[in-house]
């Protein structure tokens, strides 16, 4: 497009620039930097709309849920500089987002930059940020999608609605600053009913026999199938309860004493191979990336959580290295069929390409986000290797990542056999039968260019991989060579991960591609979900705020109605449902034949017992209650009789948040009371300044501190006041136990080792991470915590003569060592790290993935990765020229709006 001056604007900085590289001159590209408007909240009100019909939510519920809507504070610059250059601009295209959200924004901006209605206004969309996708979107552009636009305002209400409704009630009946999120409040459940069922599941016990048997040509492992008849029950037959499921009540159940006998009575016993089969194996490779599926895999192969892996897509795709990264489809373009076929023919083989190309559909009815999976930008995708230079850390990682699998998204099928062989063996009466599989790969396909990553199983994983049994022949006698008992525990469902939590929401039909991030996000930033590792594990705040919801708006939390809700807001973008009247009956309801209004539960609410609702009982008369200021245990007070004492203040003890919901059994209970028993017991004076020492138990652990005496009429601010000296305990001390005089040399701290040459003092010292010296803004790590009482300052010299070490234990040993790498001439190692094993010369480090292990890492390898490593390294960046605008020719006015942007 030639002639005139025309006005892009599309979210962020980053994306103008790179789409200002693809358009002319007569272009000016600019960002919204996001949305400009919202709901504000009542606060935020003009002072005349305080107490109109807007006074409450920021919505008029009575007029047609119409939203009131202002430019955002910290936009109203971005919007002074969009009209500025809209005066001088023929043409305005909205650039934004071919989503909801994106649609909203584009509308949000029509609205508040009133364009002339003589100038143009264009709706331009692009799934992908190339010279060819920004061109043909110029040609094919649209007007703004109302349908899209009600969708995601209606969206934005129902937040509003829910969250300014139910809110005050947890506020109420829980503690303030509490929020009810619409599908935050959802994932919150999620994650506390998998913690229930970790409270309530009982552990059962059972064994199994590992057999190792020899062939003429090798040796194998099998497991015990059957014994004198019956099957033996595997972790997989036992229910949560402990007991064995209905289906697998024949099963018989080994204990460690029958296992014992059953193994000294087939001690030596030949083997006969009573069944031999051979089947082909095929395993087909994943489809493409969507948003949901994209944020596992980065989370399982790439450790990054849901939140970070998306801030990382939308850097690549706003730098042209993807395509739109939220997406529920899996489907690929024919031009990305094309480059993905060619490309794998070209880096693996022609036999590698299936002769047909590969077509994938999505399993949700209601995909509608974008039309593509994630992908490479272009119709010739940049391999690792061609944005080595360019891409580092984490984007060069989920690249290479998505790249991978769309490649092998095209790619043929591995290819293999499975064997499984079941062996009998009969002696002093007794019978068993072995089994064991193993599956070879003889054509990688796919695989070698990609494999998709799992969740760890509750029931420990498969080992029947690429393992190869001997040549055998049904009847053969096998050497019984070793029979091993092994015992074993069942465990409970393990934690959600931020992977698996938003499978599950996905599974349900819960959100869309564009909120799990912010979800799983939001549900941590509240205090509802803490991190453990990888492990999400609910607070107790969690608790009462779910069970508050379940017994009073149980439809809000219900993952049905909730699921429903979403495929509402899909038939109002596809225009078949009006906003206006799915508005009205989700908040007012429709009568006594349709679903009970929200306004209507919340006026009907009733009495709600708030006592109640932040117990949980624990068991042996102790509950947990969860307070203003956290959780802890209570008991009522008895005497030594065990008689209850009328009237009496109960026991009471705080609970850290180190202690996760299922780890609180009755015996911890019982000695996080026993312990609080010493809280504040008073140790004796400290004969230096007579102040009373006490010990007390405090949220983040035990300590001791001095008592100030409070001096009458002193009406000094607190915060002026002097603080009273406190040290926490060691962890060789005990609260019940702990003396004057081991407070005393606690309070003592830090403790002055001795003076150097220049004047610095050496002080020994107790912190979070352990025993510590400190030197200036130099510390060095202690051995043991006695050395903080005992070090001399010529041992200290020699600790701080070596050289410092990261962490607070000594250098640990080498977990394996692999020779010299030929290119630094340095030796190799792998070490264990802060965040898992890797390798290293000394100078480049390589982290393992979580599918590798030490022991299959050969020399070899190690060479390679750290070949690769090397070549990946990021090239030193250059000054770039000083850009003014992103258009040669403009009016002073706009050079100087573009060049403060």
């Amino acid at each position: 497009m030639t002639g005139g001056r025309h006005l892009v604007i599309v979210e962020s900085p980053a994306k103008a620039r790179t789409i200002g590289r693809y358009l002319g001159d007569d272009f000016i590209v600019q960002a919204s930097v996001g949305h400009i408007r919202d709901i504000p909240v009542p606060r935020d009100l003009p002072a005349d709309m305080k107490k109109g019909p807007y006074g409450r939510f920021g919505v008029d519920v009575e007029d047609g849920f119409d939203p009131y809507y202002i430019v955002s504070p910290d936009k109203k610059k971005t919007v002074a500089d969009l009209k500025k250059a809209l005066k001088d601009a023929d043409t305005l295209y909205l650039a934004t987002d071919e989503d909801r959200e994106g649609e909203a924004i584009a509308w949000h901006l029509l609205e508040t930059l009133k364009p002339k209605k003589s100038l143009p206004v264009k709706r331009m969309v692009f799934h992908e940020i190339t010279k060819d996708a920004i061109q043909a979107a110029l040609e094919n552009t649209r007007e703004i999608d109302s349908h899209l636009v009600d969708a995601q305002e209606t969206r934005r209400i129902l937040d509003r609605l829910v969250g300014f409704e139910l809110s005050p009630v947890l506020w109420r009946k829980i503690k303030p600053s509490l929020s009810a999120g619409r599908v935050q409040s959802v994932a919150t459940r999620l994650v506390v009913e998998r913690e229930r069922e970790r409270m309530a599941f009982v552990p059962a016990d059972y064994w199994d026999v590992t057999g190792t048997f020899a062939a003429e040509t090798g040796q194998f492992s099998a497991k015990i199938s059957t014994v004198d008849g019956s099957r033996v029950a595997t972790g997989s037959d036992f229910a949560d309860d402990g007991t064995l499921k209905p289906k697998a009540k024949t099963a018989t159940v080994l204990t460690e004493d029958s296992t014992k006998t059953l193994v000294e009575a087939l001690t030596d016993a030949p083997a006969e191979v009573a069944a031999l089969e051979s089947k082909p194996y095929t395993r087909r490779p994943a489809a493409p990336f969507t948003t949901s599926s994209l944020q596992q895999e980065a989370s399982r192969k790439l450790r990054l959580g849901a939140r970070q892996a998306m801030r990382v897509a939308q850097s690549l795709y706003e730098n042209g290295y993807i395509t739109y990264m939220r997406t529920d489809s899996v489907t690929l373009s024919g031009e990305a069929i094309t480059a993905s076929r060619g490309q794998a023919a070209e880096l693996y083989g022609s036999q590698y390409v299936p002769d047909k190309p590969r077509y994938y559909q999505t399993k949700s009815a209601s995909a509608q986000e974008a039309h593509e999976a994630i992908r490479p930008a272009g119709d010739r995708f940049r391999t690792p290797a061609d944005v080595a230079g360019q891409l580092s850390g984490d984007e060069f990682r989920l690249y290479e990542l998505i790249w991978k699998r769309t490649v092998a998204s095209q790619m043929a099928d591995a290819k293999g056999t499975t064997s499984t062989v079941e062996l009998s063996l009969e002696q002093s009466g007794r019978t068993a039968t072995f089994r064991a599989a193993g599956t070879v790969i003889t054509f990688r396909g796919f695989l070698a260019a990609y494999e998709e990553g799992r969740d760890a199983s509750r029931y420990g994983n498969d080992d029947s991989g690429d393992k190869r049994l001997p040549q055998m022949e049904e009847g053969q006698q096998l050497d019984t060579r070793e029979l091993t008992p092994d015992g074993h525990a069942t465990t409970p469902p393990p934690r959600y991960t931020e992977a698996s939590l938003v499978r599950a929401l996905e599974e349900r039909g819960i959100g869309r591609p564009s909120t799990y991030a912010s979800t799983v996000a939001t549900v941590q930033d509240r205090g509802y979900v803490l991190r453990r590792g990888s492990a999400l594990v609910p607070s107790w705040t969690a608790f009462a705020v779910v069970r508050l919801l379940e017994e009073h708006f149980g439809a809000f939390v219900d993952y049905d109605f909730t699921a429903q809700m979403e495929q509402q807001l899909d038939r109002m973008a596809q225009g078949e449902l009006g906003r206006k009247q799915y508005l009205e009956e989700f908040y007012r309801g429709d009568g006594e034949s349709g679903p009970i209004g929200l306004k209507r539960m919340v006026d009907d609410l009733g009495d709600i017992d708030a006592r109640a609702i932040n117990s949980i009982e624990i068991g042996e008369g102790i509950t947990l209650r969860v307070g203003r200021y956290g959780a802890y245990v209570e008991r009522a007070a008895r005497d030594e009789d065990g008689e209850l004492i009328e009237g009496a203040t109960p026991q009471r003890s705080s609970v850290s948040d180190d202690v996760a919901p299922d780890e609180l059994t009755v015996a911890k209970a019982q000695e996080m009371l026993e312990r609080a028993k010493d809280d504040g017991r008073v140790l004796g004076t400290d004969p230096e300044t007579d102040h009373e020492v006490v010990a007390k138990d405090g949220r983040f652990g035990p300590y001791v501190t001095e008592v100030l005496p409070e001096i009458e009429g002193d009406k000094t601010p607190k915060s002026k006041k002097p603080k009273p000296r406190t040290g926490s305990l060691l962890k060789s001390m005990d609260l019940a136990t702990v003396t004057l005089e081991d407070a005393l040399k606690l309070l003592s701290l830090p403790r002055v080792v001795g003076t150097t040459e220049d004047g610095t003092a050496v002080t020994a010292q107790n912190g979070r991470y352990g025993p510590y010296l400190k030197k200036g803004t130099d510390s060095r790590s202690l051995e043991t915590e006695d050395q903080i009482f005992s070090i001399t300052m010529e041992e200290a010299e020699k600790l701080y003569a070596q050289p410092k070490t990261r962490g607070r234990a000594a250098a640990k040993p080498p977990l394996k060592e692999l020779g010299t790498d030929p290119t630094s001439e340095k030796p190799i190692v792998i070490k264990d790290g802060r965040f898992g094993p890797y390798i290293t010369d000394g100078a480049t480090n390589v982290s393992l993935r979580s599918t590798e292990s030490v022991e299959e890492i050969t020399e070899k390898v190690a060479i390679e990765k750290l070949a690769d490593k090397r070549a990946k390294a990021p090239a030193k960046k250059k000054t770039p020229a000083k850009r003014t605008t992103t258009r040669a020719k403009s009016s002073t006015a706009t050079k100087s709006s573009t060049a403060k942007k």
